[in-house]
């Protein structure tokens, strides 16, 4: 059965794999948690004589450089001078060169939230009227591209390596004591601390290239490092491999001293002091708080630096994302760490029905503290029921409590399968039963088990016995005798339905872990809904307030297009409002030649400004209804002829790509 168990395991755990890396491919790069939520002079305004100053207000404080803040005037030279300044709150501050000319100035910022992640932008503003400018603005940010993409994957390998960490020494301490003694739990546990060390380090390396330029080169600029050691997520970082190094003293006892007091007799109740031996007691009492020390460091350096530790409440919000990091990884770690001594522990040591009921009651615990610390934590990131389906956040946190019912599902099954479950002592005396008729039987009688052994080793052990001279002979038989046994019991306990069953629904809670786990990692690093909000809230008063100053009106264009395929005729309807400089609200429809709204595969948006030599700057519409796609904070840098393209894909291979110019501002 073992054979036939594991190709399916290779296969699931494949796929598993395979889900989880289309999940982080897939994602959107990371949004930035703080948000430009107004500007004086306003994006888009025309101002009638030049400000001294101009000033940016966020959703939270940020932290700024040197760099962090460039006003470029039309013909692209800077006219900032001086470092950024914060005098009040969450708003900050450059000075301008007097005297500016009439035209059009482009505002490009780029700084880090205080929640660690990069926050970058670019708006226009006018001084007297709007005039051209050769200014070309960055579609990219520094944390897109590669670095960005692997700055992302450190996060998810840091999280899943602290897990694995902590949560299969809690299943060891509190669960399974012989579980010390195993060399695939000791492997899985060594894992997690060397995934979470790499992590660690390479998220230093990366992260002043991540904040800054965005450009592998800079990786390893030891005077970026400087920088990044400086900050507060520097610090975190630190601060967390030296923990680590911790926790590296704690593995070794864990495995060494804490493994040699295991008592080998009872799997289930190893480890358990009977008041002779109070060292065991002390061993244990001072590993677990110890662990938990470390743990509570370890997780406390994301909630210093990340999402807690801004916002509404941040006292609390500390510690609570402290405890929901804890029990994640009591539940997830712990869960991963039975299901390989499920699969890997020896005959020898099997997993009892006690150490599974163990875990299940650490795993209810568990389930009730995420949801506790969660429902604050949504709280805090949402603020209202409508960014639930109206924000990104929202949308991937409806995904996470959706996964985790079905975890909890399952685990409910696994449950089942621990009830149904043989207890160990009475497996162990029907086995010393079964042992006692084979020695009952008559000498000439060859045991089934031992009938498996070669004829010829059996012939051996005959002339051995009789002769009692080849010693060595009779070390190889009775090696062969034991591997014979050892086969004979791991054939009796994979033989158990209950415990097959088990084995399946933990694999099953196991496959569904390391994707809530990538969905976890994503909402990490997605925009909180409830600044989404208030970003979104203030681009339309800032839109307002530009249609207001400059007249406004939708540009509504339509082109027919055929991409020469099946179906592959129509027409595309694009509604640009208020079609000035600054924030636009972009809509697409697509109906076929009888006027019905359509859906086909793909839609993709591109402006172009040829007299200026900017873009095309792409835009992705999200799918609405049937026929509907749209997207808002649609930025347009100036004024101007403006090429509008659309790709329009009817199949897998039919495409068309069709135009129009529309006058902008």
């Amino acid at each position: 059965m073992t054979q036939t168990i594991a190709p399916r395991v290779r296969t699931l755990v494949l796929l598993i794999l395979a889900v989880a890396g289309a999940l982080l491919a897939g994602a959107a790069p990371a949004s930035a948690h703080a948000a430009l939520t107004g500007s004086d002079p306003a994006q888009g305004a025309v101002v009638d004589t030049a400000p001294p100053q101009l000033s940016l207000t966020f959703s939270e404080p940020v932290a700024v450089g040197d760099d962090s803040v460039r006003v470029l005037d039309p013909k692209g030279e800077r006219v900032d001078k001086g470092d950024p300044a914060n005098p009040s709150g969450t708003t900050y501050s450059v000075r301008l060169v007097s005297g500016l000319p009439d035209g059009t100035y482009t505002v490009a910022y780029q700084v880090v939230s205080a929640d660690s992640h990069p926050v970058a932008g670019a708006f226009t503003f006018s001084i007297g009227a709007p005039s051209e400018t050769t200014v070309a603005v960055s579609a990219q940010g520094s944390d897109e591209g590669l670095v960005g993409w692997l700055y992302g994957f450190g996060r998810y390998v840091s999280y899943a390596g602290f897990v694995v960490l902590a949560g299969g020494a809690c299943f060891v301490l509190a669960c399974w004591a012989p579980g010390a003694r195993v060399r695939a739990v000791q492997r899985l546990v060594v894992s997690g601390w060397l995934a979470l060390t790499a992590a660690t380090l390479g998220l230093l390396m990366l992260r002043g290239s991540y904040t800054t330029s965005g450009r592998i080169g800079d990786v390893f600029d030891l005077e970026l490092l400087g920088d990044v050691l400086q900050t507060k997520t520097g610090a975190a970082l630190v601060s967390r491999l030296l923990l680590l190094a911790a926790a590296a003293l704690f593995i070794a006892v864990l495995f060494g001293a804490y493994a040699r007091t295991a008592d080998a007799g009872d799997p289930d109740r190893a480890a358990e002091s009977d008041g002779g031996e109070p060292d065991k007691r002390d061993l244990t009492f001072g590993l677990a708080i110890g662990g938990t020390v470390v743990a509570a460091g370890l997780a406390a350096s994301w909630a210093m630096s990340e999402h807690a530790s801004q916002g509404l409440q941040a006292g609390v919000a500390m510690p609570v994302d402290v405890v929901h990091l804890l029990a994640v990884a009591a539940w997830l770690g712990g869960l991963t760490a039975l299901l390989v001594a499920l699969y890997r522990a020896p005959v020898e040591t099997p997993v009892g029905r006690d150490a599974v009921r163990r875990f299940s009651r650490l795993a209810f615990g568990s389930v009730v503290t995420l949801a506790v610390t969660g429902v604050y934590q949504s709280w805090r990131q949402l603020g209202s029921w409508s960014a639930f389906t109206d924000t990104r956040y929202g949308q991937l946190l409806l995904v996470k409590i959706a996964l985790v019912a079905v975890m909890v599902a399952v685990a409910f099954l696994s449950r089942r399968w621990t009830q149904r479950l043989a207890d160990a002592r009475v497996s162990a005396a029907a086995e010393g039963t079964e042992r006692a008729e084979e020695e009952k039987q008559p000498a000439g009688t060859v045991p089934a088990e031992a009938s498996e052994t070669p004829k010829t080793s059996e012939a051996s052990k005959a002339q051995n016995d009789a002769a009692g001279q080849d010693s060595v002979r009779a070390a190889q038989l009775a090696r062969q005798r034991a591997a014979a046994e050892a086969a004979r019991q791991k054939r009796l306990r994979d033989a158990d339905p209950n415990r097959f069953g088990l084995r399946r629904s933990v694999l099953a809670e196991a496959g569904v872990a390391v994707v809530l786990l990538a969905v976890t990692t994503v909402l990490t690093q997605t925009e909180p809904g409830r600044t989404e909000q208030d970003a979104r809230a203030a681009a339309a008063t800032s839109s307002s307030a530009s249609a207001t100053g400059q007249g406004s009106g939708a540009v509504s264009l339509t082109m027919p297009f055929d991409t020469g395929g099946k179906n592959g005729k129509g027409v595309v309807s694009i509604d640009l409002d208020p079609a000035q400089a600054g924030d636009n609200a972009l809509h697409v429809y697509v109906e076929g030649p009888d006027g019905t709204p359509v859906d086909v595969p793909e839609v993709k948006i591109a402006l172009t400004l040829a007299a200026q030599d900017i873009g095309p700057l792409p835009v992705a519409p999200d799918r609405i209804a049937t026929g509907h796609w749209s997207a808002s904070g649609v930025q347009i840098p100036m004024a101007g002829d403006w090429k509008v393209e659309v790709t329009v894909r009817t199949s897998d291979i039919d495409q068309v790509t069709v135009s129009k110019n529309a006058q902008i501002g």
